[in-house]
């Protein structure tokens, strides 16, 4: 097996470290026609282009505007670390640079067209260089966290059948350990300093249907699921979403704190700032932190910034209405619902509004709550284009505006190209999440008499207490609203009359750590009972130190409810 080293970037960690480019430094430029055209055919008023090649048509279109002097001064992407170190790329040093890396893979590696490269990176400039090196080179890039175990990575290779894995020194020994399982493998690349030279690599051309990404994404039973994903499908499927939920321009810079390893990622670290010709704003943080989040939004001039729930709710209780956000405009948040109560302390601390959006690894945007649109606390939003967004029962027919169902995606007599093209090897579980004429997303929600889509849970998570369906989410923004509690999970547990009922893990704010906890338990049941139905109440309160997350900080339920249920 032949293993090389990708070794430039600390050469340009050099060269770029001190700031080099004006920032903000001409007025908002008018939406070019680059985001204009791509709208147009998410807006299905333009035909979807044969052949499409994110890198070529969108990143290379904007290095000409750079040339031409037609886009601000931001550079394409900005690099930093808690050590100073800096990197800043503009459009043609992004081009330069991934046609370079382009080169080693097709050159030194032998990787050809259609070959799979498992990518196990944290957030380093490498990580960039690399997704767009394989969009141009044709070949499948397939991400994972570098939280990643032996095993998991040992999984990865064998099911996806990648040919290629490249990591860093520190996770090099996880992936020692488990070469001689790994008959597919041919190159190992290993992310290192030095210096290397390199040609560019010609143009590929690729048709808007070939596969350009495989995620893995984890089901409520079985082993992950490879879920493919085109060059059209995520390279033009944000147009809609950049420009009028995330609200992105030439003029913007975004930061988005999704680790690489996450579908999130590519959403708001590559495809939707880029498509706009955003920055691309990065903070390699090693751990999430409040303090460094709002030091970090104080420091840079950063426009758009978007983070998980968990993190905005850690982000509210360290209080941040003390720093000063001088160039934030926009904030989004996505991944998970996030509670009415967060947005308002949010908007108290910051004078900001949180728009959310909801989407899968399996598609782009669904919902999103859009620029110029009435924010309603709670909800997903409305429908992004191309999407039509129905609630329906389990055989398929549309429920009546207000009735709970399952959260579904009309795919036929069309079905919309910014959808995944299948679970890879598995179509019985592609087969499986259609149901009539639709997509159905495994989450269960409500849509209001105005189309608002508002989040019930997922399917796997509802409560069935005797005849009664609850969701967690709506106990736990209950919950948040007491002074007591710092963060909730809210799962079933069993009860031999009801069947199940109502229990929440309950992680308390410091001031109530003392507290008689049969008294307190009582206080957040009744608490619970006035802030909504009576009979969603908690049953049962047990007080953790913590709760299991992804991650991301997505808190795990499924743990907690299999603990409940004996199946831990």
């Amino acid at each position: 097996m032949r293993t090389f080293m990708i070794s430039w970037i600390p050469q340009y960690l050099q060269i770029l470290r001190s700031p080099s480019r004006l920032f903000h430094g001409c007025n908002r430029l008018l939406t070019s026609r680059i985001i204009s055209y791509y709208d147009s055919v998410n807006q299905c008023e333009k035909e979807l282009p044969k052949y499409f090649n994110f890198a070529s048509d969108v990143l290379d279109e904007w290095l000409q505007l750079e040339k031409d002097g037609r886009r601000p001064a931001n550079p394409a992407f900005w690099w930093v670390n808690d050590e100073g170190e800096e990197v800043k790329w503009s459009f043609e040093e992004l081009g330069f640079l991934s046609r370079k890396t382009a080169n080693i893979l097709s050159e030194a590696c032998g990787l050809q067209r259609g070959d799979r490269v498992l990518a196990v990176l944290p957030r380093v400039p490498e990580w960039w260089l690399l997704s767009i090196a394989c969009i141009r080179a044709g070949i499948v890039f397939i991400p994972g966290t570098s939280q990643l175990t032996a095993k998991d990575i040992l999984y990865r290779l064998q099911a996806s059948k990648a040919k290629c894995i490249i990591t860093n020194d520190t996770l090099a020994p996880a992936v020692e350990s488990i070469l001689p399982d790994c008959q597919f493998l041919k190159a190992k690349l290993i992310v290192a300093k030095g210096n290397r030279d390199g040609c560019c690599l010609s143009f590929i051309s690729t048709r808007n249907e070939d596969p350009m990404l495989i995620y893995f994404t984890s089901g409520s039973t079985g082993s992950p699921k490879m879920v493919v994903q085109s060059h059209s499908s995520y390279g033009i499927g944000f147009a809609t979403s950049s420009r009028y939920w995330m609200n992105l321009t030439p003029s913007d810079i975004m930061w988005n704190t999704s680790d690489t390893g996450w579908v999130k990622a590519a959403w708001s670290s590559i495809f939707a700032p880029w498509i706009s010709g955003s920055c691309v704003f990065v903070h390699n943080m090693p751990q999430f932190k409040p303090t460094i989040i709002a030091e970090t939004l104080s420091r840079y001039p950063i426009t758009i910034f978007c983070t998980a729930p968990t993190a905005y709710r850690m982000l509210v209780q360290h209080d941040v209405s003390s720093y000063k956000f001088m160039t934030l405009k926009h904030c989004l948040s996505g991944g998970e619902p996030l509670n009415p109560e967060v947005m308002e302390k949010w908007k108290i601390q910051t004078g900001l509004d949180i728009y959310e959006g909801y989407g899968q690894t399996e598609t782009v945007t669904i919902c999103a709550n859009m620029k110029g649109m009435k924010i309603k606390p709670g909800s997903l939003g409305k429908a992004v284009p191309p999407y039509n967004v129905r609630i329906i029962d389990d055989h398929g027919a549309v429920l009546p505006k207000g009735e709970e169902g399952n959260i579904a995606i009309q795919v036929q007599p069309s079905r919309p190209f910014c959808m995944f093209s299948e679970y890879l090897d598995n179509p019985e579980k592609t087969a499986a999440c259609m149901t009539g004429n639709f997509y159905v997303t495994g989450d269960r929600g409500i849509m209001d008499e105005e189309g608002y889509v508002w989040f019930v849970g997922r399917s796997d998570d509802i409560i069935n207490s005797a005849g009664y369906r609850i969701g967690p989410f709506e106990v736990e923004s209950a919950l948040i609203q007491h002074p007591a509690v710092s963060e909730s999970a809210v799962v079933s547990s069993p009860d031999p009359i009801r069947g199940e009922v109502v229990k929440a893990f309950v992680v308390l704010a410091p001031a109530f750590a003392s507290h008689d906890p049969e008294k307190l338990t009582r206080d957040l049941q009744q608490h619970v009972k006035k802030v909504t139905a009576p009979y969603k109440y908690p049953r049962k309160v047990e007080f953790v130190q913590s709760l299991p997350k992804t991650a991301t900080g997505k808190i795990q339920r499924k743990v907690l409810r299999n603990k409940e249920w004996g199946k831990a």
